[in-house]
């Protein structure tokens, strides 16, 4: 344990008072913790002037409290013990900023996913960690130093990456906010997916017009720069001010790439069809077993004076849509991708897709026999399950599989039909059905687009599905955790074309906002390097994942020149890696130093929080221990 002072200052010399703030979560907390008896034991802390505990401390009274009590109880650092700082933490600070307070002199206390929620059990036990947890985030700022967002400067211009009608729309949007736009596209053509559809719901519009029209409001206006028979193949800079490294195809020389400065950059890569396994439900052993893709382009093909579906040069009498082929796979039971891993994940679209496609068959070709097979049926969207109603009244028949049997199929020889389908209906019981068909069509889900190369370039964030990850799916849903790159569309996972536009034209509105002023704020916790004690090792560097973050420079130092190691704060992320390679412990993360650490891990093994203050905090290596305390939102 460290000695105790509790004549703890500020730098300007005042005494720190620190606001300890106790929330109930409408008993998402209160229920396990005793709330009171947190705030109770805090308030016996020696640098703690003000503990209170309230049912909702994110609404605006609970928020009024804390401002009421820094203006009339001359508090100087705020500690909330409520719910995830993922969702809070800004709020609180927006608080501290109308009282007049640093926003950074604030320390946010998660009990309750650390401690209600993971201690149902034990009220008591619960009570005494988050007295723990709440004492740790005490001490820790009550050894805060003001801190100050970092400013950057603004280019007002944005980097489209992908020219589907994610990519197009966003480029509108964003062209209309008035920002240039370069709009890089790989293929020759604008586009993307849509381009080969023929109708699509629920409108029934044709993909080709929806591609028109807005291929011709990105050749209208000025602000828009098209790149097709492009990709993006660099990307250094920080938000703001990025530097993108554009290259045509068919260009071979490096030295005719085109460097674009952009503020912000917005990926709209689209996605893939899941391209069956070589057998799977006949796939590639049978003419007869096509995926859904394929077939809606024959049907987009077959002219309209076509009285008779035909496929393999006979005429199609039955034909069998399968669901889920690559979405919601099972360990075990489905054959694991490139990866290893099974495709879990819903692709969304399919159910509908497939609904839309049967319905166009019964429509033009009424005599021919549908039959549906599906693990269950998920037709989410307005108007969606529509389609499933007006097919089951035109005479498809629909059977439910169950998840961990599902159909197979087999070629016939010289037979009338083209094969046998086996499947169960869960709908009937249990009973198994052979059914003769003449066709297969499988509901190919999406699968991430390959844009590895991309990723590395700034080691964008991938999620257990592959495709690209969001901060939260519901509070920052178009962002990922690289400050400055948003997301459009199926990049980040299955849409459909209303949805992918939405998340378009909210990217476009994001990057908007992030390009409205001529700096950007960043948030302060980077790392940051102590030339006093840095001995210029280089250990960090070897550690840091982040391009031009951190580098070595020549600098004066007590009038002799010295090689020391240098943070770029714009583009440091505050991981802290560079923390643990130091063995001089001359690197800190701002808000969250060495000390800090020490001092939240001695305030929870401590036995009475009365006896904890504010000391000077000895060197050491016990931050390794609290990092795993303290892991996690």
């Amino acid at each position: 344990m460290t000695e105790t002072n509790t004549s703890a200052l500020n730098p300007s010399g005042d005494p720190i008072r620190v606001g300890v703030y106790v929330c109930h979560c409408g008993g998402n907390i209160s229920d396990i913790i005793d709330t009171k008896a947190v705030a109770a034991e805090l308030a016996g802390h020696p640098n703690v002037a003000v503990s209170n505990d309230y049912m909702f401390m994110c609404s605006d009274p609970g928020q009024a409290l804390i401002i009421d009590d820094i203006k009339a109880n001359h508090i100087n650092r705020v500690v909330v013990a409520a719910c995830s700082p993922t969702l809070h933490e800004l709020t609180f600070r927006k608080a501290l900023h109308r009282a007049g307070l640093n926003p950074y002199l604030f320390e946010h206390v998660n009990i309750r996913e650390q401690a209600s929620w993971v201690h149902k059990g034990d009220h008591e036990g619960a009570t005494r960690k988050a007295v723990r947890l709440v004492a740790a985030g005490v001490e820790k700022v009550v050894r805060q130093d003001e801190l100050f967002p970092i400013k950057v400067g603004v280019e007002p211009h944005v980097v489209v990456v992908g020219g589907g009608v994610a990519g197009m729309s966003a480029a509108v949007a964003l062209a209309g906010r008035g920002l240039g736009v370069t709009l890089v596209e790989k293929g020759v053509a604008l586009g993307g997916r849509v381009a080969d559809l023929d109708r699509v719901y629920p409108t029934e519009e044709r993909g080709a017009d929806l591609v028109q029209d807005l291929t011709r409001q990105v050749g209208g206006h000025s602000r828009i720069d098209v790149r097709l028979g492009s990709e993006v193949v660099g990307l250094d800079g920080h938000v703001g001010k990025f530097a993108v490294t554009v290259r045509a195809s068919s260009v071979a020389s490096e030295d005719q790439d085109r460097l674009v400065r952009a503020g912000a950059i917005v990926i709209a890569t689209g996605f893939d069809h899941y391209r069956p396994a070589q057998g799977e439900h006949g796939f590639g052993e049978s003419p007869a077993v096509i995926t859904l893709p394929d077939f809606q382009s024959a049907l987009r093909q077959c002219p309209a004076s076509q009285t008779s579906l035909q496929a393999n040069g006979r005429s199609v009498r039955s034909v069998a849509f399968i669901h889920c082929v690559g979405s919601r796979q099972i360990d075990g039971v489905h054959a694991p991708q490139a990866d290893g891993k099974v495709n879990d994940y819903c692709s969304r679209t399919c159910c509908t897709a497939t609904l839309h496609t049967i319905r166009q068959v019964q429509s033009r070709f009424p005599d021919v026999d549908v039959y549906d097979l599906h693990k269950d049926i998920r037709t989410y969207g307005r108007g969606h399950e529509a389609y499933y109603e007006e097919a089951s009244r035109a005479g498809a028949l629909f059977f439910r599989f169950p998840d961990d049997e599902p159909p197979t199929f087999a070629a016939s020889t010289g037979g009338k039909c083209a094969g046998t389908i086996t499947t169960r209906d869960i709908l009937t019981w249990g009973e198994e059905l052979e059914i003769p068909v003449d066709l297969v069509v499988l509901a190919t889900g999406m699968v991430p687009r390959d844009i590895a190369s991309l990723i590395d370039l700034r080691k964008l964030p991938v999620g257990a599905d592959r495709f690209l990850q969001e901060v939260h799916p519901k509070l920052r849903p178009v962002e990922i955790g690289v400050a400055g790159i948003l997301l459009a569309g199926a990049c980040q996972g299955p849409m459909d074309i209303n949805e992918a536009c939405t998340a378009a034209q909210t990217a476009a509105v994001k990057a908007a906002i992030l390009l409205a002023n001529p700096t950007i704020e960043l948030d302060p916790f980077v790392a940051v390097v102590d030339g006093e004690r840095c001995d210029g090792c280089e250990k960090c560097l070897a550690e840091c994942e982040y391009k031009g973050a951190l580098t070595m420079a020549d600098l004066q130092l007590a009038g002799a020149t010295v090689r020391r190691a240098v943070v770029n704060p714009a583009m440091c992320v505050g991981c802290g890696a560079c923390v643990a390679a130091c063995p001089p412990r001359a690197v800190n993360v701002a808000g969250w130093t060495l000390d800090q650490f020490d001092a939240m891990v001695d305030a929870i093994v401590a036995e009475d929080v009365g006896a904890l203050a504010h000391t000077e905090c000895r060197a050491g290596v016990r931050h390794i221990e609290f990092a795993v305390i303290s892991g996690g939102n």
